[in-house]
């Protein structure tokens, strides 16, 4: 028979293996914030937040995860859970997110995409909490005005962390060895991928991207080399199939498979940066965001980002505007007070001078862009004289279009690819280019007043 103290044992410990199973099946369903209480840590007293970044991978989620480490020294009582997910997939994951639920509480959000996350009302206005924050006055108006358009409503749903330029990057080893200046002009450039090509060594002057991800750096090509001013007319028309963006297009898709790897009609960032570091290819155009990857593989001695190349037709210099990256905080978030102390520390002078200068970016906050890493670094000095430059022209992206993303990716991507095989004449391609921005520009108008 056993004694009320054996009973006592026994029930302890049968509620403690219950309790086991009940843990290991709830960590098995991917997190036990709703079980124990929202967002609440079981036995820890802490409260648990999660923070999606989206551009996970090798580069940018062990800079997060210092962000986070140094969040939590300062916040003991919250606990941030990390969730990396590839730039690739992140739009398609917010959606199926906002459609099923699941959101996070605290995310990185671009204005690539945020008027599609602003549409279906996944975000919280920040513009209250921000006028009462040690970031007011604190971060790079520019930035701040683009992420507020990008939402479509002049309201604020992300507080700017980062931002981007246009960059040809180039092999400056390549040239000192055949003894050829870097290019200043456009026809320099078309010059000098010519004669850096060498196929019997598998070299190659340019390589294109022509996968995903490619029609934003078309996009540039073809405005830095126009000149045209604007994505849209004064009467509201798309630009993109103007006859100066037509002769841009067509002499950019006359390298592919001359001077540049008949593997580039597939090409992604990651093809690219293969390329590029691993020494086939002289010149690659991309962003400020690779500087890291170049700077680690070839030394910063033989790397250098060069901006986009003045207009031969106007003589003047046409930035394409690249996305805002940003944070954000989840209306369904039963933790927005401490999400958003993550937000304004992510945003902070120090974290966000240690995030931008290792991913090689422009910063937000503008204690962190007088610092002497900044001035330092080629790349990021020149493309912050060019932005800062009043004569430099920025062609913005019609961000506010919901069907903005789908546009370039889904539909004119493949297209694209059909112009580079010599499948489909440039005009026929910018023409189905500027359809669509018409049609989206118009249902936009009609649904939202143009505002």
């Amino acid at each position: 028979m056993v004694g009320p103290r054996g009973r006592g044992a026994r029930s302890r410990a049968l509620l403690g293996a219950v309790w086991t199973v009940v843990l290991v099946g709830c960590l098995a369903l991917s997190g036990c914030g709703g079980f124990f209480g929202g967002g609440s840590s079981a036995g820890t007293g802490k409260t648990t937040i999660t923070f999606w970044d989206n551009n996970g991978g090798p580069d940018r989620t062990p800079l997060w995860e210092h962000v986070i480490a140094e969040f939590e020294k300062q916040q003991p009582d919250i606990h941030v859970e990390y969730v990396g997910i590839p730039i690739s997939q992140v739009q398609q994951k917010y959606d199926t997110a906002i459609a099923g639920g699941g959101l996070p509480d605290v995310g990185g959000v671009s204005t690539a995409y945020l008027a599609g996350m602003t549409a279906q009302q996944a975000l919280e206005p920040l513009d209250e909490r921000l006028s009462t924050s040690g970031l007011n006055g604190k971060l790079v108006k520019g930035l701040v005005d683009s992420m507020r358009a990008a939402g479509g409503d002049d309201k604020l749903y992300a507080v700017p962390t980062s931002s981007n330029n246009g960059v040809f990057w180039y092999r400056k080893d390549w040239f000192a060895e055949a003894g050829l200046e870097p290019p200043q002009t456009w026809d320099q450039f078309y010059d000098v991928v010519g004669k850096l090509t060498d196929k019997t060594r598998n070299r190659y002057g340019f390589t294109i991207r022509g996968g995903p991800g490619s029609i934003p750096q078309v996009l540039e090509v073809m405005y830095g080399y126009s000149g045209i001013r604007s994505i849209f007319d004064e009467q509201g028309r798309a630009t993109v199939n103007d006859p100066r963006n037509v002769e841009a297009v067509q002499k950019l898709v006359s390298l592919y498979n001359t001077a540049t790897p008949t593997a580039d009609v597939n090409n992604d960032y990651p093809k690219m940066v293969a390329q590029f570091d691993g020494g086939s290819v002289a010149i690659m155009q991309h962003n400020l965001g690779s500087y890291r990857n170049h700077k680690d593989s070839l030394g910063a001695d033989n790397v250098v980002g060069a901006p986009v190349f003045p207009s031969p037709v106007t003589t003047t210099r046409n930035v394409l505007s690249n996305p805002v990256d940003g944070v954000g905080v989840f209306r369904t978030s039963k933790n927005k007070d401490a999400a958003w102390k993550f937000v304004e520390f992510a945003a902070s002078a120090p974290m966000n001078s240690y995030w931008t200068e290792k991913a090689g970016v422009l910063p937000a906050n503008t204690d962190v862009s007088s610092e002497s890493w900044v001035r330092e670094a080629q790349p990021l000095r020149d493309a912050t004289a060019v932005l800062n430059d009043p004569a430099t022209n920025v062609v913005q992206l019609p961000y506010y279009l919901p069907q903005l993303n789908p546009i370039l990716k889904t539909d004119m991507e493949p297209v694209f690819q059909k112009v580079m095989l010599g499948q489909l004449p440039a005009k026929d391609f910018l023409d189905q280019f500027a359809q669509k921005l018409n049609d989206a520009q118009a249902d936009w108008t009609q649904h939202s007043g143009g505002r």
